[in-house]
């Protein structure tokens, strides 16, 4: 008997070797397959350190692309919105501009297809309150439709609330109101079941975005999300950036304490940009609802040729995420990173880049150009926060000089600048989950004028900051340093 139980325990211990040797030795085959070598090295090693559950997490959360049906459908927009602006040039707008500045544009059209567009009038908003006014107001005056799209919605009775009651109230004097929320981001926010309640009380047309419905075969790796921040009204004004439709402590009770705050960048715009960013929110309007705003694109068309009279800004917006086949949120800003000749600012509240960011970033540096990076302090994510700092002392030594925005607030705008030409501003993290997991929304704006608001926004997160330096880095504890390297490791499992 004691023989035939050791023959078992024999038996199941050669299977489990087996099967080890089975997963490490196929996955190794699988895994590197169109990823970027980083993420398909700490994906080999937790599957090496542990198989079986290695192999489960990859098989949930290691396809990274959307369905075949959302992809296509991204193609066909792109290819009809290429279509219907093929008469507009961008060194028509951009005669003066530098090559490199026309070459970006050229790289957004051909990843992006929107074309680059003069004419709009374009205002950074730092308030946390007026932008929401702003946009409050704007619904108000509406007469045809409102778009709205975000990532985190949530009900208060001062900041999200008077908005949500302009839409409602928009919806019933007969204005079409589309909605979109994001499922997983407002599914985590206090007040979930009120607010999908008081949208279906309501006159507005609203659907979740990349909803989580397993049962309906709506099942995909859980944090693939659309993190866009779009309000459109009548064609005529939108808004677009860093904010989400929610009090600034994001209804969390831990934040409250501490009396946390999110301090974010809004952009009212008026000109051809609003266009764009329409035909944005309707392509991912048409992947939640089959319904196709673009049917008629004669309206996009006659707006390019005829742009309203709004301003002297020239931008370009470029849309991002794992519905196209190239991370051009990525590609764009390490073609501008690597064009700078004299500064480079920027701000992330999440920055963990891949490696070809962070090379962009140290050469810049190493080669002359004055780079600086603002950061939170104190992040209101630990693993990410813990993993970004895992980057500072690579970018200390290169010479980036770090500001962190002083705790207890997170510092959650996202932009840049490059020299005294290029803008760049939107929803967009400096971090693998924009790069490669997030639909994301950028505007890049042309000209020293509008560059120089933005810089003036960052010399208003310099004026409050405290910089980092190299000595007071290298000093940390081995056991914090430790700590950051494990979270990095995690961070690139993506």
């Amino acid at each position: 008997m004691q023989g035939g139980w050791l023959s078992f325990s024999a038996l199941v211990w050669v299977l489990s070797v087996s099967a080890d040797v089975v997963i490490r030795v196929t996955m190794i085959g699988i895994v590197p397959g169109n990823r970027r070598p980083t993420t398909a090295m700490a994906w080999l090693l937790s599957i090496f350190i542990l198989p079986v559950f290695g192999l489960l997490l990859f098989l949930m959360f290691g396809n990274f692309k959307l369905s075949n049906r959302r992809i296509k459908r991204q193609k066909e927009i792109n290819a009809r919105v290429l279509e219907a602006t093929r008469h507009l040039e961008a060194d028509d707008i951009v005669l003066d501009a530098p090559d490199w500045v026309r070459s970006a544009a050229e790289l957004n059209r051909n990843l992006g297809a929107l074309p680059l567009q003069g004419g709009n009038a374009v205002e950074f908003i730092t308030d946390y309150a007026q932008s929401l006014e702003r946009m409050t107001l704007e619904v108000h005056r509406a007469r045809r439709y409102v778009h709205v799209q975000f990532y985190i919605v949530g009900q208060d009775p001062d900041y999200a609330g008077p908005f949500l009651d302009a839409l409602e109230a928009a919806a019933l004097r007969g204005v079409k109101v589309r909605f979109l929320l994001d499922h997983l981001g407002t599914l985590r926010v206090r007040g979930y079941r009120a607010l999908v309640r008081r949208l279906n009380a309501s006159g507005i047309q609203w659907r979740w975005m990349l909803p989580l419905s397993p049962f309906r075969r709506q099942w995909r790796r859980p944090d693939l999300r659309n993190h866009r921040k779009i309000v459109v009204v009548d064609g005529e004004t939108a808004f677009t950036g860093s904010q989400n439709l929610i009090e600034p402590s994001y209804k969390r009770r831990s934040a409250k304490r501490v009396g946390r705050e999110w301090v974010e960048l809004t952009a009212q715009i008026r000109g051809p940009l609003v266009t764009s960013l329409d035909v944005v929110f309707a392509t991912d309007w048409s992947q939640e609802t089959d319904e196709d705003l673009l049917a008629d694109l004669a309206h996009i068309e006659e707006a390019e040729l005829e742009p309203p009279d709004a301003g002297e800004e020239i931008g370009q917006v470029v849309p991002s995420g794992p519905g196209f086949e190239a991370e051009n949120n990525l590609r764009l800003f390490n073609t501008l990173i690597y064009s700078a000749t004299e500064r480079l600012s920027l701000t992330s509240p999440y920055f963990v880049p891949d490696d070809s960011l962070l090379y962009a970033l140290t050469t810049a540096a190493q080669r002359g150009v004055d780079v600086e990076l603002f950061v939170s302090e104190q992040g209101d994510q630990f693993v990410v926060q813990r993993a970004q700092q895992s980057y500072y002392l690579a970018l200390l030594r290169a010479g980036v000089r770090i500001y962190q925005y002083p705790a207890p607030m997170v510092l959650h705008s996202k932009c840049f600048t490059v020299d005294d030409e290029v803008a760049v501003f939107g929803s967009s993290n400096m971090d693998m989950r924009s790069f490669s997991l997030n639909m994301e929304i950028t505007v890049m704006l042309l000209g020293p004028e509008i560059t120089g608001e933005l810089s003036r926004v960052h010399d208003a997160y310099r004026a409050v900051s405290s910089e980092l330096l190299l000595g007071q880095w290298t000093r940390r504890p081995r056991f914090a340093r430790w700590i950051d390297n494990v979270c990095r490791l995690t961070s690139t499992l993506q």
